[in-house]
């Protein structure tokens, strides 16, 4: 009957189509109806990873696209502490224009006594030198920042008039120089090629800066020249070029330089790492979603048993069933992955449309066939590697079985050569997903975890079984029915817990790392960590701030100690650009790096290898470097580590090997030398204080009292840093968060198609035991316990699995503390059985709502 319904209609399908494309073809005209779930679950995950990789590629374009303009030039020269020499700055004008800037830390004053930090940033008159900057209102840049009457002009960002209640035309102070605000900065053209910033902007001449006297020996300024190239040869080419002739020229400046390529490299490799992070999520709901596929697979080939059975009746052999129906999962599976690539490539279009105006990334909106390509390669592969194992069951299985309604292909496995194909297929997935990683590390940790979860969730699910299988006979007859459930052949218990088991576990995991990261920036700082950190205090200066700040605060603890900037420029004779640490050791290299020299053992540091040199130690340069970065780099003792501080080029012995704790946020450093290693270095001292029991308004009259007394300390409130912090931090949490939605999503689909798959046969024990007596009540109250138990011991698996890797997550990879979060971890195990039992009792009012007469006569 179902052969002469399936053949008894014209082919839709060319003529010229092989076979099995025809029949899968003719099958599915009737509609979709059972693979919906599927499609649904492909869809979501390929248009997760489709999304995130186009709009990754679009900002990526965007920084290549915009990197001339990000950079302020076609090539930008910093230096930490010293301005560039007559004869450096010399070389760089005869071949370019040059645009001067420099960039420190200050604290502005109202007349009221307010202060607050700013980040301050003079510039010339070549400013800018590309791009535009926009001003409210709009001022000619030499009127702006002119000095007229007494007071140097300013621009200052909008969050610092919120926070000190000025106006346009106000004055305020900074260091010895008085300023008018004369307009609010809107954006600046070159704002990504900097560092993030603790205080609001604050945008001055080079003449204004050096009138507030801050500029001080070792002061922590940072200088910038930036030069543009010719239009005609302002390439990437000629940018690098024009670098390595500086570099090779100039070989002692210690430059931090950067071309146009690489105009914010931070911020590409944030991108980067963070593009993979959420590439994982989406592949977490596409694995999600894998189950989905086997689950919608498996119930269409138990609907088309007698289809099946008059194919080989026919003369069908096993391999051309298999080939009909493969061939009806690729075009499934072709249809969601194209679902999916087509929302996932208007993803950066409706970004910049709806949110292009506030994004504050160059986002080039376009199409990226190779992350789309990708995309799609990865919905296929998942859709087989789920998809072969139910199809492969019923190859081999006898047409006399296929025709017994209570007989099933469960048990059956497949031949050795398809268990050798399915595992190609898996192989060739996880291979893509590895060998196609940024950071292949996380990747294979990625797919390890997943294999486990799997492995894990099949034998909870066993073991489930088990349990109530060897339960005593209840004398509740709901409870019975519960458990009886739970174990029965072809009970639901493996498909609800595989569907929900990971989704429970990403959720767990995200939830658990978001409240741990929002825990350690934004609440818990630690008992003993400081409530002041004070910079620029000139070396002439500390015991003078030293005395003043023992006498304001005479219960505070204060801890000084002499700090420069320098870069790392080679270890064991290698130069750093030449060598190759590992991917969490990098970042030591990539920039300047806060120093220091002590007689004594920094506070919070223990040496784990070597000792400490002597109190009257007087020999070569030594030094102290952190464990954990020295493994990284392949350092060990008795290496040479080479810094350029100030424009000089010193190198050291690693003598010890240290541990930190930067949680405690005090003072320490990643390199500690030796007290004679910088002895006539120009330097200033960092200071911390430590004060228990303070408050908001203490905290603000002493650094009011310290910037009336010392104009040229910066004073940092740690509450308000860890606060901007955590605002970026939040901001990343919340990205994830959304992005793990989909994962969710998938679970429940899932979840709701395993139910669906499992209706048939609800209806059938609905039916039956109504025939024998049950009532309508008893029946509901047996599924929702069945559905609760089975809910509640995947939810705590969840809860287990997901808490362990957040800790791994947060313990190994960032090096933070971890703190279980109970509420996190209780409203996963609410909503899972809420979404349980919710899901399957809608199944069971439909199936309890068949009329038994239409049932019983089909048996």
């Amino acid at each position: 009957m179902a052969l002469a319904e399936s053949w008894g209609k014209p082919v839709a399908a060319p003529a010229n189509l092989s076979l099995p494309f025809r029949y899968a073809l003719r099958e599915m005209r009737g509609g979709l109806n059972g693979f919906y779930v599927f499609i649904a679950c492909i869809a979501l995950g390929v248009m997760a990873i489709a999304g995130v990789g186009s709009v990754a590629a679009s900002l990526g374009e965007g920084l290549a696209r915009e990197g001339r303009t990000l950079l302020g030039g076609d090539v930008a020269f910093s230096l930490i502490q010293r301005e560039a020499t007559p004869q450096e700055l010399e070389y760089l004008r005869a071949r370019a224009p040059v645009s001067v800037a420099a960039t420190m830390r200050g604290m502005a004053r109202t007349p009221a006594g307010q202060s607050a930090l700013v980040e301050i940033k003079a510039v010339d008159n070549l400013y800018p030198m590309l791009g535009e900057l926009k001003l409210a209102p709009p001022v000619p840049l030499a009127d702006l920042l002119a000095e007229r009457d007494g007071a140097f002009g300013a621009a200052a960002d909008a969050a610092l008039l919120a926070r000190l209640g000025l106006k346009v035309g106000d004055r305020v102070s900074i260091g010895s120089a008085s300023f008018q605000i004369r307009s609010v900065v809107e954006s600046e053209p070159d704002k990504l090629a900097g560092n993030v910033g603790f205080g609001p902007r604050f945008l001055i001449s080079e003449d204004a800066l050096r009138a507030t006297q801050l500029l001080q020996p070792g002061s922590l300024v940072r200088w910038i020249y930036r030069v543009r190239l010719p239009d005609n040869r302002a390439d990437d080419q000629a940018a690098t070029r024009f670098a390595d002739d500086t570099r090779a020229a100039l070989p002692q400046a210690g430059w931090e330089i950067r071309s146009r390529g690489n105009a914010s490299p931070q911020l590409e490799r944030t991108i980067t790492r963070f593009t993979q992070f959420l590439t994982l999520v989406g592949l977490a709901a596409l694995l999600v979603g894998g189950v989905g596929v086997a689950n919608a697979v498996k119930s269409h080939i138990d609907r088309r048993r007698e289809v099946i059975a008059s194919f080989k009746a026919l003369g069908a052999t096993g391999r051309d069933v298999f080939a009909i129906y493969l061939t009806q999962v690729l075009v499934l599976a072709a249809i969601g992955s194209l679902i999916g690539l087509a929302l996932g490539a208007a993803l950066p279009f409706a970004i910049v449309g709806l949110f292009g105006k506030l994004l504050p990334l160059p986002v080039v909106p376009s199409l990226h066939w190779g992350e789309l390509g990708l995309s799609l390669i990865y919905g296929l592969l998942t859709a087989l590697a789920f998809g072969l194992w139910p199809l492969a069951q019923v190859r081999d299985v006898p047409v006399a079985t296929l025709f017994r309604e209570a007989a099933t292909a469960d048990g059956h496995r497949p031949r050795l050569r398809d268990i050798v194909g399915i595992g190609a297929v898996i192989a060739l997935l996880l291979g893509v997903v590895i060998g196609l990683a940024y950071d292949k590390r996380v990747a294979i940790a990625f797919v390890v975890a997943s294999v486990l979860v799997f492995g894990l969730l099949r034998g909870v699910a066993a073991g489930l079984m088990a349990i109530a299988r060897r339960l005593p006979r209840s004398r509740f007859t709901m409870l019975r029915l519960a458990i009886a459930n739970i174990h029965r052949p072809g009970a639901l218990t493996p498909s609800v817990v595989l569907s929900l088991g990971l989704g429970l576990a990403v959720l767990v995991t995200i939830a658990q790392i978001d409240g741990n990261l929002r825990r350690q920036f934004t609440a818990a700082l630690p008992e003993k960590a400081p409530a002041f950190f004070f910079i620029d205090i000139p070396s002439s200066e500390t015991e003078r701030f030293s005395s003043f700040l023992t006498q304001i605060a005479p219960k505070a603890t204060l801890e000084d100690v002499p700090m420069l900037r320098g870069r790392i420029v080679a270890a064991r004779g290698v130069r750093a650009e030449d060598l190759k640490p590992a991917q969490d050791a990098e970042w030591v290299l990539q920039s300047d790096r806060g120093l220091t020299y002590a007689t004594d053992l920094p506070a919070g540091s223990k040496v784990v290898q070597g000792h400490w040199w002597p109190k009257d130690y007087s020999g070569k340069p030594l030094v102290s470097f952190d464990k954990k970065l020295a493994d990284g780099l392949g350092l060990k003792i008795g290496d040479t580590v080479t810094v350029n501080v100030l424009g000089r080029e010193i190198t050291a012995t690693i003598s010890n090997l240290r541990s930190v704790d930067w949680q405690s946020l005090g003072i320490n450093f990643v390199l500690v030398f030796s007290p004679n290693t910088f002895r006539g270095a120009p330097h200033t001292h960092i200071a911390t204080l430590t004060e228990a029991g303070s408050t908001p308004q203490t905290d603000a009259a002493l650094i009011k009292q310290v910037a009336d007394k010392f104009p040229m300390v910066t004073s940092v409130r740690v509450k308000e840093a860890l606060e901007t912090v955590g605002g970026v931090v939040s901001n990343l949490a919340l990205a994830v968060r959304g992005a793990s939605s989909v994962t969710l999503i998938s679970a429940i689909l899932v979840l709701g198609g395993a139910l669906a798959a499992g209706h048939r046969h609800r209806v059938y024990d609905a039916v039956i035991l109504k025939t024998l007596g049950a009532t309508r009540a008893r029946l509901i109250g047996a599924f929702a316990l069945e559905y609760m138990m089975i809910g509640l011991a995947t939810a705590v698996f969840g809860v287990i699995a997901g808490s362990i890797a957040a800790w791994l997550i947060v313990t190994r990879l960032m090096t933070l503390s971890f703190v279980w979060q109970a509420g996190s971890a209780a409203g996963v195990v609410a909503a899972a059985l809420i979404v349980t039992v919710g899901l399957g009792l809608v199944g069971t009012l439909l199936a309890l709502g068949q009329k038994p007469a239409t049932v019983l006569r089909n048996l």
